[in-house]
């Protein structure tokens, strides 16, 4: 009989989820995000000993993807600690910022990993933040056909959170 009409056994077959991308940028992060990864490391081995314990390969596979991929990151990783005198803004600091209708928004620049828009983290390669890096109290940029002018830098409120 042709192969072509056999049921091929799955057990062997290796599972190919293809790798996390990892970022071309700096990978500069907060002593939170340092802490992320590290956490992100250690869920990641206990995966990868639970897929082991259940002999279940798609969880193997998954586990070790993601294994690599914090593992690469956490080589990577520069912790970069804000300047609390800085007149300018910075990696690690946060902006708020108002347009000419006085809404205002605030935002912690974070490293990749960690960012969170919906939390008011973003990454420092993201647009925005590469277009307040180097501004200070007063100045204004543009974003998306509006201005934006910085009203206050500082420290984050929480940084450990």
């Amino acid at each position: 009989m042709s192969r072509a009409f056999t049921k091929e056994d799955d057990s062997n077959s290796s599972i190919d989820l293809g790798e996390r991308p990892v970022s071309p940028h700096r990978n500069l992060v907060t002593e939170h995000g340092l802490a992320l990864i590290d956490a992100e490391i250690a869920a990641s081995h206990e995966e990868l000993a639970k897929g082991n314990a259940e002999a279940d390969r798609d969880l193997i596979a998954r586990a070790s993807r993601d294994l690599r991929y914090w593992t690469a990151r956490r080589e990577t990783a520069e912790v970069s600690h804000p300047d609390p005198t800085s007149t300018v803004v910075r990696f690690g600091m946060t902006v708020t910022i108002a347009d000419e209708h006085d809404a205002r928004h605030s935002w912690a620049i974070v490293g990749e990993d960690e960012a969170d828009a919906s939390h008011g983290k973003i990454s420092h390669v993201s647009p925005m933040a590469q277009l307040m890096f180097g501004k200070s109290l007063g100045d204004i940029f543009e974003l998306n056909g509006r201005e934006w002018e910085i009203i206050e830098i500082g420290l984050p409120q929480h940084q450990s959170e």
